[in-house]
């Protein structure tokens, strides 16, 4: 998926979803259609048509669209999540439901309806999850009858409930995954068909302003034609080969939500005044409820960046990395939000202040595209593979690479990351030996571990790149190169103590290896001794948080 916007492009684009968003969605709008429960179809319908066109990034320029590549579609995911995620899942809902036709369908499909989302704005459905199946979408009870006529189907009956399906109520065309004779494979439906009907809205825990609804399919019959890609059983593949890219997306979800809250926290922390000065100033406030909140989010965002670009070079899927990816920014934005209200204390508690609602908003990217836990699986399942594919060298080879870097560019952190990922790297051996992944939580946790040193390891990397002018010319750049060096340096070591003592609890837990050989062989010592210097960068990472003179 190549990218085609260049940064002034991009930055446009992000300028116009803002401008957009300051005068249709302000605060007192969003607080309401939250409290009403209330989906704002028709500002929707303007982000997505003619007068924003946000749509357009997602189409290829072949079929009438601006063919942004996934490292765009990061920044505006990013954009839209800040101003609300509801309103952004709203627009993520369409791309979703034409992600089977971009990549199955014929090209007579890809014109005729992703011309059309492009020309009119149309909004879509991604008809996928099931009431019963939950994220097993090879749990199919709906089905797709073929009807024959002279030996030849010319159309098929589609019959079966879909569940949790973001503008089910609203959509213009449903990407409906079905079980046909072939095997599980997908339709579009559209809007008007006689059986298709949706159930009342959810009364959902946050993002109140997208609809979410069941979708009802009984006896729907659609043409031949619409069978996306033309041949049967082929559902499964396609939904596999966007999992890299929308998890990306909702990854950046996370990520603009998490920032969005601590947005709110920042400037409040600057003029509540206890015990004689601001919070901002006090290490019990910034040490606990900003800084480390600051770091797992720019943690997230530079395992982001790396995936989307590489997704935008053509290197394959990269569903595992899209998971890594999706894990690390819902959870840290989750993280953040809910230290947002406790830094704000009884106000942050209370519907007038957004971060309350961010909170419960931003609750659901841990759940949609794919729970944490499935992430954890996910993660844990393919990282297994690869450690027996290269003979247990993969991580011995990642930490190498950060030994290196720690040689060629010190200050930021990749000695601690290359303690992390050796010691990861012996993990997963001493799982192979004693056959410890055949016990469950072990398998979660391992995932979990994974994705918190591959993400310290990739902030080393993006810091390493600041620090010689060399990120993406369209990366963030929200913290400067001193600052992306010292949240490296505090993710570096966070990740090597996290491994050394997460690694020696789960392995003592399930083997019958002692604690000094176990302590020994992940390095427990050296991790301890990383935390030098820890409690001075975090007092430099909140000067640089709060622009003190200095920093």
């Amino acid at each position: 998926m190549p990218s085609a916007l260049d940064r002034e492009t991009l930055d446009l684009t992000i300028t116009a979803i803002r401008d957009f968003a300051r005068e249709q969605f302000p605060a007192e709008l969003l607080l309401e259609l939250d409290a009403k429960d209330e989906f704002p179809v028709a500002k929707v319908r303007a982000m997505c048509g003619g007068e924003l066109g946000v749509q357009l990034l997602f189409i290829p320029e072949a079929y009438g669209g601006m063919g942004g590549g996934a490292f765009d579609v990061y920044r505006v995911c990013e954009t839209l999540a800040a101003i609300d995620v509801g309103v952004a899942t709203g627009v993520l809902a369409t791309f979703l439901g034409s992600d089977p036709i971009h990549f199955g369908g014929t090209e007579e499909q890809k014109v005729r309806w992703l011309g059309a989302i492009a020309e009119r704005g149309l909004l879509m459905a991604y008809a996928a999850t099931e009431p019963e199946a939950g994220s097993d979408l090879g749990a199919l009870r709906t089905t797709a009858t073929p009807i024959v006529e002279d030996d030849r189907v010319v159309a098929y009956r589609l019959d079966g409930n879909k569940q949790w399906i973001s503008n089910g109520g609203y959509a213009d065309l449903y990407s409906v995954l079905a079980a046909a004779p072939g095997g599980p494979s997908w339709f579009v439906v559209e809007a008007g068909t006689p059986g298709l009907s949706h159930g009342r809205p959810e009364d959902k825990h946050g993002i109140r302003a997208s609809n979410t609804a069941e979708v009802i399919l009984d006896g729907v019959v659609v043409p031949a034609d619409q069978l996306v890609g033309g041949v049967e059983g082929q559902g499964l593949v396609q939904a596999q080969m966007v999992f890299g890219y929308t998890r990306l997306m909702v990854a950046a979800f996370g990520l603009g939500a998490g920032w969005a809250a601590l947005d709110r926290a920042l400037p409040y922390s600057t003029t509540r005044i206890q015990a004689g000065g601001p919070l901002s100033e006090k290490q019990g406030y910034t040490h606990k409820l900003i800084v480390p909140h600051a770091v797992r989010l720019e943690t997230a965002r530079a395992y982001i960046e790396e995936t989307a670009a590489r997704i935008d070079r053509g290197d394959g899927n990269l569903n595992t990395e899209g998971a890594i990816a999706k894990y690390l920014a819902s959870e840290a934005g989750v993280a953040a939000a809910d230290a947002a209200i406790q830094a704000l204390g009884g106000y942050g508690y209370t519907r007038e202040y957004m971060v309350e609602k961010i909170r419960r908003d931003v609750r659901i990217t841990t759940i949609y595209e794919g729970t944490s836990e499935i992430m954890e699986m996910t993660i844990a399942r393919d990282r297994w593979q690869l450690h027996l594919k290269t003979r247990g060298e993969q991580y011995a080879n990642e930490a190498a690479a950060a030994a290196a870097l720690a040689r060629s560019q010190p200050g930021v952190g990749a000695e601690w990351a290359a303690l992390a990922l050796a010691a990861l790297g012996v993990f997963y051996e001493r799982c192979r030996v004693a056959r410890l992944t055949r016990h469950q939580h072990l398998l979660f946790r391992l995932g979990e571990l994974t994705a918190t040193v591959e993400g310290a390891a990739a902030l080393v990397r993006r810091a390493a790149r600041a620090t010689t002018g060399g990120l993406d010319a369209k990366a963030d750049l929200r913290l400067s190169p001193a600052a992306l060096a010292l949240a490296a340096r505090i993710a570096a070591r966070d990740a090597a103590l996290r491994i050394a003592t997460e690694g020696c609890r789960w392995l003592l837990a399930a083997s019958e290896e002692s604690a000094p050989a176990l302590a020994a062989a992940l390095r427990l010592d050296a991790a301890l001794a990383a935390q030098a210097g820890l409690l001075t960068d975090l007092d430099h990472l909140a000067d640089h948080l709060y622009g003190r003179a200095g920093a």
